[in-house]
């Protein structure tokens, strides 16, 4: 294939399970995720020489499995693991909370760019962030995304995986359709669910946002 020619879309959903990380210490680790609320879903032992640990982040489609016998890679060498959130103060906040160590929130203004103190100040979707590592090094970062570029999600597709995601998106929508009723006059919108919903899966989706 050239580098002018487009590869065809695949056809057969391939969807991300989960994703191994290195670790020392397996029970160390388990207290760990656990102590960030993340969910347990496994803990199989077979023997002396394998052992496999799923947690989930809450919200989550993808998981995380560490061990025995899983992998030959160094513990603590996974790094730069994205956790995609939707309210970057509050998700530090709640690490804090935790009593885990993250960074203070910081920002850049395009990729590649320098790290700036404190988020975003237009609130830019994709560009705060927050990091933190696990007992062994293995390290993530905490991305605030609000909304999506385009073609990134289909409409169509359009969930919210926790009460606590579907709820920014209601204020987030609150907030801009209060812009929309000043635009109007300042009369009651009757329609407002209609313009919400309109409003949450555009930008969901990284399309045009009704104004």
């Amino acid at each position: 294939m050239t580098s002018t020619e487009k590869a065809k879309p695949g056809t057969i959903d391939m969807k991300l399970e989960a994703v191994v990380i290195p670790v020392s210490d397996v029970d160390r680790s388990k207290n760990f995720y656990a102590g960030l609320g993340w969910r347990l879903d496994a803990d199989f032992v077979v023997g002396d020489t394998f052992r496999v640990v799923q947690f989930t982040p809450p919200g989550s489609p993808c998981s995380i499995h560490f061990g025995k016998g899983l992998t030959p890679a160094a513990p603590g060498s996974a790094k730069v693991l994205y956790l995609i959130v939707t309210d970057i103060e509050a998700a530090r906040a709640e690490l804090a909370a935790r009593g885990v160590e993250a960074s203070e929130v910081f920002h850049r203004n395009g990729p590649g760019q320098p790290a700036i103190k404190g988020r975003h100040p237009e609130g830019r979707s994709y560009s705060s962030f927050v990091t933190f590592s696990d007992p062994d090094g293995n390290g993530w970062l905490l991305q605030e995304i609000t909304q999506r570029l385009p073609g990134r999600v289909d409409a169509r597709d359009t969930v919210f995986a926790s009460s606590a995601e579907l709820a920014a998106a209601l204020r987030r929508a609150a907030a801009a359709h209060g812009e929309h009723e000043k635009r109007t006059g300042g009369e009651y919108d009757k329609n407002w669910p209609d313009w919400y919903a309109e409003y949450m899966v555009a930008e969901h989706a990284g399309a045009t946002l009704p104004t």
